[in-house]
């Protein structure tokens, strides 16, 4: 009994194990940190760099952010084996004081599977400082 509960428990290792996904890209960073900046600064940009580990051709299918105040840019041209590929990733501040985390998910092609990866954006925006005039004093009167 025990070894049938071994091998049971062998072959549900080595099956887990080979449904896991393989690395087809290599990020040089997956979560970037802005750290802080003003709500004023407006548009605050960075990009993601990666190498095409694959001995084919990969294209990026889609790129989606997990909310309007992120935009991603990509290429549409696929990505040669060995080559670099970017992905810029743009956040709005503007009305947005506090901290922030975002993400992006990439998905890419060989032409015949598709493959994942999420990205992040974090960062703190500090609110826009508004100057209020003082009030006007009146001469005082006799």
């Amino acid at each position: 009994m025990k070894k049938l509960i071994l091998f049971a428990f062998a072959v549900f290792m080595v099956t887990g194990l080979a449904a896991q996904q393989k690395e087809v890209v290599k990020f040089n960073e997956k979560t970037h940190d802005f750290g802080t900046v003003k709500e004023e600064d407006g548009r605050i940009t960075c990009t993601f760099s990666f190498d095409n580990l694959l001995a084919t051709p990969i294209s990026i299918k889609n790129v989606r952010a997990s909310c309007g105040c992120t935009t991603p840019n990509w290429s549409r041209e696929p990505i040669a084996p060995n080559a670099k590929g970017e992905i810029t990733v743009t956040y709005n501040t503007k009305g947005r004081p506090g901290m922030f985390q975002k993400s992006v998910t990439v998905t890419f092609s060989d032409g015949t599977q598709d493959y994942t990866q999420v990205l992040f954006i974090k960062g703190k925006v500090t609110p826009r400082v508004v100057a209020t005039p003082a009030p006007a004093t009146q001469p005082a009167t006799k």
